[in-house]
Parts: structure tokens; sequence; C-alpha cells
């Protein structure tokens, strides 16, 4: 799977707050948290970006509560995958659990600016910086993980197996 967008950056620490604040926890409809994705942090976030873009972010991304309306919510505002130094582990496993790919890489989290053009293999864990000509390395996902995302997420993948 090639993945194709504009990077958005983001800090260290974002927490599942300023991914989807709380008091849009009255659904869990991709599309309706995909309208308030990131508005804490960047209050014009979703009408800025396109179908496809990447979120680049430092260090804990997703830390806080153990809600799945975070990956959710990014999702559903069509961003195609969060790279970032590092993820907390609940929300790195939700992310998989709902289908969102996601990679770690601190050199592309450090080296990638807001707006550079990226190209994304997950299957090799190469994340590509078209603006830059530079190519970063993450750890591909083991084969049953990258069948999830695929997929879609864990549902999707149990049931496709059944």
């Amino acid at each position: 799977m090639i993945l194709k967008g504009k990077a958005w950056k983001f800090r260290d620490h974002v927490n599942t707050d300023d991914i989807i604040a709380a008091k849009y926890l009255t659904t869990t409809d991709p599309a309706e948290l995909g309208k308030r994705c990131m508005e804490t942090l960047d209050p014009e976030f979703v009408k800025k970006i396109a179908k496809g873009d990447i979120i680049v972010a430092g260090a804990n991304f997703g830390c806080g509560s153990s809600r799945e309306h975070a990956p959710i919510a990014i999702k559903g505002c069509s961003i195609s995958c969060v790279i970032a130094k590092s993820f907390a582990r609940i929300f790195f496993r939700n992310s998989i659990n709902i289908g969102l790919p996601i990679m770690e890489s601190k050199e592309a989290s450090r080296d990638i600016e807001q707006g550079d053009e990226l190209e994304i293999d997950i299957a090799k864990g190469t994340i590509r910086n078209v603006t830059k000509n530079k190519t970063y390395n993450a750890s591909p996902f083991p084969k049953f993980m990258q069948d999830i995302v695929d997929k879609g997420g864990l549902l999707n993948y149990i049931k496709s197996k059944g």
C-alpha cells in the first residue's frame, strides 16, 4: 500500500483531548468526529487538509485517555497515516484496531516540515519526502498487522476470516 499526501506537522505529546475534545465524545461516527479533529490545536485544520494528507508529530503522540475516538477522528477526516517519533501504547493499539496506518520514525519526525509532499510504503516501512528527495525508514508492521490495516480494522479482519 502506497500512501501519498501533504505533511501537517504537530508537536510532542499531542494527547487524545487535542485530537478530539471530550465534548464531542457523544458519537463514534467517523465523519462527525472527523469534522472536529485537531481543532484544539488548529481550529482550521479540517478545512485545510486534503484527502490522504498525513499527520507528522513528535514523541508520545496520542497520550492521555484510552478512547478510540482519537484515531477514529483522524481517520474520519481523511488523514491517511500518522508518522511520529513515538506513540502512546494504547493509541498505537487503537489505531491498528480501527485500521489507521501509523509509523514510528525519529528521523522523519524531526526532518519533515509542514507542507512537504510524502509517499509512504506501509509494507516496506519507507517514508519518502518527495519535497526534500529524502527517504526515511520505519519498522514495517508484521504481516498480520498489515492485514488488519488493509481490511480497515480488527472487526473487518475477523469477519474476513470467518
